[in-house]
């Protein structure tokens, strides 16, 4: 498939606020056919003993449990801060 007439790229460029040329927008109806083609491949695949699943593979919690240790004194957090006061991080405003 060469070029998907039903496709107008032209008005997703539009949308998108995409300034394309004509022979870019030749090149893309082009790859968005190409595309299609194989969404359409994908839909004809027999998936109906495919059990359904959130993931590929099993997915397991691999977080350590979550007990207290020692951390860094302020100081040392601090230690490469622009700005610091009271044992504290200096920040701009960032509210509006």
């Amino acid at each position: 498939m060469s070029a998907a007439p039903d496709l107008d790229v032209r008005y997703i460029a539009q949308l998108a606020r995409l300034d394309l040329s004509e022979a870019e927008i030749a090149t893309f109806q082009t790859q968005l056919g190409h595309v299609l083609e194989h969404v359409a491949a994908l839909r004809r695949v027999d998936v109906s003993a495919v059990e359904p699943t959130a993931h590929a593979s099993a997915v397991f919690n691999v977080f350590r449990d979550d007990e207290p240790r020692a951390s860094f004194p302020p100081e040392v957090a601090l230690s490469n801060a622009p700005r610091k006061a009271n044992e504290l991080f200096v920040v701009t405003k960032v509210v509006e």
